[in-house]
């Protein structure tokens, strides 16, 4: 792994590319100034001498390492592997091939992602009972659609100048697969902006409203219309 003083590493899961096994890290460290900032480090399994070893930009800025923590277990298998992927793309500088434009390419990975962290339960009635663990997944699952949502919102080339300006006017080729990891950065900075309810007051909520939730999923995650 890329040594950085006392950053601090947590096994995340294992990951299938190809044939191959990658080991993913959260790695946590804390800036001159205080806050905490964060990244993923992927493994290839095998030769441990040769084991190929990449990693992402700081994807995470929080002001704890909790708060990068509870984001880091919010992403499912399908970010994690474009994740992978984009690390990958930027170690090897790959040729890009010709993708779909960033706003439609990540509303779907998004959904994809909203559904590996909740499940398909927008078309299941709904169970009077739900464990902590699973109101927790759930409203993981809700925060990716409330963003997923709000870029459907937008016209894809005003979000891809959107990008530019939330990170400070950094060349982007949106094309490339390292596109993902930009793409990250702004999801969580917008997130932030967005008026998300907490995890208490969401859940108090759903409880009381469960059916209107469970149509919002449906439409979303089914029908990839919105709501």
């Amino acid at each position: 792994m890329i040594n950085i003083p006392h950053a601090r590493y947590r096994s995340v899961t294992f990951l299938q590319r190809n044939e191959d096994r990658w080991a993913c890290f959260l790695v946590t460290y804390s800036d001159s100034t205080g806050t905490w900032r964060g990244h993923l480090s992927f493994r290839q399994s095998g030769n441990e001498a040769d084991a190929t070893q990449v990693r992402t930009a700081d994807i995470f800025l929080e002001n704890s390492e909790t708060e990068i923590h509870q984001k880091a277990r919010g992403l499912g298998r399908p970010l994690l592997i474009a994740l992978l992927e984009s690390a990958l793309y930027t170690s090897s500088q790959m040729i890009a091939e010709t993708v779909p434009q960033l706003s439609g390419r990540f509303r779907s990975l998004l959904v994809e992602n909203s559904l590996q962290i909740g499940g398909d339960w927008s078309g299941k009635p709904e169970p009077q009972e739900k464990s902590l663990e699973t109101l927790h997944s759930l409203y993981s699952s809700y925060r990716l659609d409330q963003v997923a949502h709000f870029i459907c919102l937008l016209d894809p080339s005003a979000f891809e100048e959107a990008v530019d300006e939330i990170l400070g006017g950094q060349s982007i080729d949106f094309r490339s697969r390292d596109r993902m990891q930009f793409a990250m950065m702004v999801v969580d900075h917008i997130e932030h902006l967005l008026p998300l309810p907490d995890f208490e007051s969401w859940t108090r909520d759903f409880l009381e409203h469960a059916e209107a939730y469970r149509s919002y999923a449906h439409t979303l995650h089914r029908k990839r219309q919105l709501p």
